[in-house]
């Protein structure tokens, strides 16, 4: 189960980390606090992130190479602060330290993440940047197995749920390249920087898939829940270039994802009440075939 930051306990170690690279955190504002907490400086135009016990070392060293490769690559995507050397250790948390891009909160349109998807998918990435297969089952497997609070039904429901979707996932024809992808590819992870060009941000996921892992978000996030509109939708097919919909293996990814963002939600049941009615929710629906209109985003 995921391990939850406490405020002071990431305070402690942002204040230790910026004063070692020569950075004032005083004035830090949090702007978010779960399995890692992340800053913004009032000093500088920096955005401190200090990962959670979860996190490897290992994970965040490849999160700083790939965002090097990106920015060697010229692609539009956050970026390292310059002359630090990271990640940054203090009590066992790796802290990485990037540039803040924008003044006030702007995400970019749909078509402008299309956009950045088709031109990262044309990327060939480098043999050094050691990124992973892409398991989406180890995201599946492990919370169902340590989830707390979980009930026998719920659980066992949920168990058979995903060996059912192992061997329908086993037997999908992919149809796009298999190659390097965002892995937490939708519209929240795509900003406006101050010049007005679109980037993506989160870099941790990247790893190498079927490129439908990337258009699922959208999809799902549209079709199922109603969370984007139509037009919104339409423009992201179009700049890509690819109706993911239309495909024969999009029920089997679209039921594996809900499953996973499911599950992520359950490991926070016993520590947060509004997380604990949306996983009921949630499991209802799946288990109705239910409407997944009033899931709520989290």
């Amino acid at each position: 189960m995921a391990v939850m930051f406490q405020a002071g306990a990431a305070r402690a170690v942002l204040e230790e980390a910026c004063h070692g690279v020569g950075l004032d955190p005083t004035g830090a504002e949090l702007l978010r606090l779960g399995s890692n907490a992340v800053y913004r400086l009032a000093s500088a135009p920096v955005v401190v992130r200090v990962a959670g016990a979860g996190e490897s070392a290992a994970s965040v060293r490849r999160s700083v190479a790939v965002a090097r490769w990106l920015e060697a690559e010229e692609f539009p995507a956050v970026r390292l602060v310059p002359g630090i050397e990271q990640p940054v250790t203090v009590a066992g948390r790796p802290v990485t330290f990037w540039e803040n891009a924008q003044d006030r909160e702007e995400y970019a349109r749909f078509d402008e993440l299309a956009d950045l998807l088709r031109r990262l998918h044309r990327l060939r990435e480098p043999k050094v940047l050691g990124l992973p297969h892409f398991d989406p089952f180890a995201k599946v497997r492990g919370p169902l197995a340590t989830m707390e609070g979980l009930g026998n039904e719920d659980r066992r429901f949920l168990s058979e749920r995903a060996e059912r979707l192992g061997k329908e996932y086993e037997r999908l024809d992919f149809v796009l390249p298999f190659g390097v992808i965002h892995g937490d590819a939708n519209v929240g992870n795509a900003i406006r920087r101050r010049d007005g060009r679109a980037v993506l941000i989160d870099l941790d996921g990247f790893c190498l898939a079927p490129r439908e892992w990337d258009l699922l978000l959208t999809s799902l996030y549209y079709e199922r829940y109603g969370w984007h509109t139509r037009a919104e939708y339409e423009s992201f097919v179009h700049h890509y270039g690819f109706e993911l919909m239309n495909w024969p293996g999009y029920p089997v990814l679209a039921d594996l994802r809900e499953l996973m963002m499911t599950l992520w939600l359950g490991r926070r049941i016993t520590a947060d009440e509004r997380a604990a009615r949306e996983f009921a929710r949630r499991v209802h629906a799946i288990r109705t075939n239910g409407s997944r209109r009033d899931w709520q985003p989290f």
